[in-house]
């Protein structure tokens, strides 16, 4: 069974995410205000000037007031508190005109204003300059039109009162939009993390060795991922081991299969010389009969031992194979030549139709002959009933096909002979090895067995 790690809520994925979340829902409140107190520390430090002026709200109000306490005061005293007032606020511009319409006091650069004012003028620089730029501020001394107005003006560009609310102040947008990005980086972060840990596990899954097994992959992290990644190793340790344990079956297998075969053709090679002994005594018909079925059986008992051992070297890349340009046509007559007493004995018509003109194939000509040879075994032994051998060339796919057929009752039929199968796979292991190809075409009426290079 896998080993069961328990991840731990504080080590998981999971949690990170959560930290990540709560971190911005706890910090993401307090943008506005902090921001805020950022702009106004900056500001204080690089544009102290900037501040020195209040908002318009308080600024309106502030100089009504200053206006009404001078209420009756001397010229003097006027001029003073202008001037006062103009240390208070440095980027300000102010006059003042007295009752008679004279311009008495100017500070700072204002717009030009006309030095004696009459009550046309007067009504006239009030309406222009409401709502204008500069801001301007006109208050009665003493509250009171007899005694005079002072003035005060400020740029609009200077108004830094209602840049501090952050949604009308460039730096707090910047500060905001940069809070954001890094939470958006954050979370790629995090996510681009896990999709390179997945990448990693995904080229460790495709990459395998020879024996077609991924190799273990390091785990620094035990997470979910880090979990899978134990459970991966897990199971590669479990195909190893298999691996391993098919590895010494199949030696065992191997070992099994050459000590029977070795084993069983001692007793074989027994029973064959004791029916050669028989036949030199008298037997009666039946007897005869009975030592026929035995030798037939001796023979097809030697035979399967011989397909078996072949099949497991082949199976096991231990059988020599060695190709050379062949005359297939030449292999297949001298084939049909040394099973013609055979076919002959059983009473099977030969049918041979091969061209005079080489057929040359890169082929071994011991296995294409063992090839033929279980082809033609299994004809005598399975297809009987239909006494028919043919052997032809027949255009297939655009090349040409070495034609082996019969008249039997097909492969698929049932047969008193019928074995493993083990020639018609030994069959099928040399063609493959001999890079060609086979087609087995079968049917009630018989079955034509097709063999032509492979491209």
């Amino acid at each position: 069974m896998s080993p069961t790690v328990k991840t731990k809520f504080r080590n998981s994925l999971l949690a990170r995410y959560v930290f990540i979340i709560l971190i911005a829902l706890c910090i993401w409140p307090l943008v506005f205000p902090v921001g805020s107190l950022i702009y106004y520390m900056q500001s204080q430090l690089f544009f102290p000037e900037a501040f020195n002026i209040y908002d318009s709200r308080n600024l309106e109000k502030a100089w009504h007031q200053e206006a009404k306490e001078l209420d009756k005061a001397a010229e003097d005293a006027v001029d003073a508190k202008l001037r006062a007032l103009k240390e208070r606020y440095p980027l300000a511009s102010m006059f003042w005109v007295d009752a008679s319409g004279r311009l008495r006091l100017k500070l700072g650069e204002t717009v030009s204003v006309p030095q004696q004012w009459t009550m046309a003028d007067s009504m006239q620089f009030m309406k222009s300059s409401y709502g204008g730029d500069p801001f301007t501020v006109v208050a009665f001394i003493g509250q009171d039109p007899k005694q005079g107005f002072m003035v005060l003006q400020i740029p609009r560009q200077m108004m830094k009162s209602e840049a501090i609310y952050p949604s009308n102040d460039r730096f707090l947008t910047v500060f905001i939009l940069s809070v954001f990005s890094f939470f958006l980086f954050t979370s790629w972060l995090f996510f681009a993390r896990i999709r390179k840990r997945l990448l990693r596990f995904q080229i460790a899954m495709t990459e395998t060795d020879e024996a077609g097994i991924p190799q273990p992959i390091a785990v620094k992290r035990v997470d979910e991922i880090g979990q899978l990644g134990l459970a991966f190793n897990h199971m590669i340790d479990q195909l190893n081991s298999a691996r391993r344990r098919e590895q010494e079956e199949e030696a065992l297998r191997k070992q099994l299969i050459a000590n029977l075969s070795h084993d069983l053709r001692t007793p074989l090679t027994t029973i064959r010389g004791h029916a050669y002994s028989l036949r030199k005594e008298a037997l009666s018909p039946k007897g005869k009969q009975s030592l026929d079925l035995i030798e037939t059986k001796v023979d097809n008992v030697a035979q399967l031992i011989e397909n078996l051992m072949s099949y497991t070297l082949l199976s096991a890349g231990k059988y020599p194979l060695q190709t050379a340009r062949t005359d297939v046509l030449r292999l297949c007559r001298t084939s049909v030549a040394s099973w013609y007493p055979v076919f002959e004995k059983e009473g099977f018509d030969v049918d041979v139709r091969l061209p005079e003109a080489a057929l040359f194939w890169n082929v071994d000509p011991q296995w294409f002959t063992r090839i033929l040879d279980n082809l033609f075994q299994n004809i005598v032994r399975h297809a009987d009933s239909g006494k028919y051998v043919c052997v032809r060339t027949e255009e297939r796919h655009g090349t040409t096909a070495v034609v082996i057929a019969d008249k039997g009752p097909g492969i698929h039929a049932e047969s008193d002979n019928k074995g493993a199968g083990i020639g018609l796979s030994i069959v099928a292991l040399m063609v493959r090895e001999m890079n060609l190809k086979q087609d087995i075409v079968s049917s009630r009426d018989g079955t034509a067995i097709y063999m032509y290079p492979k491209f």
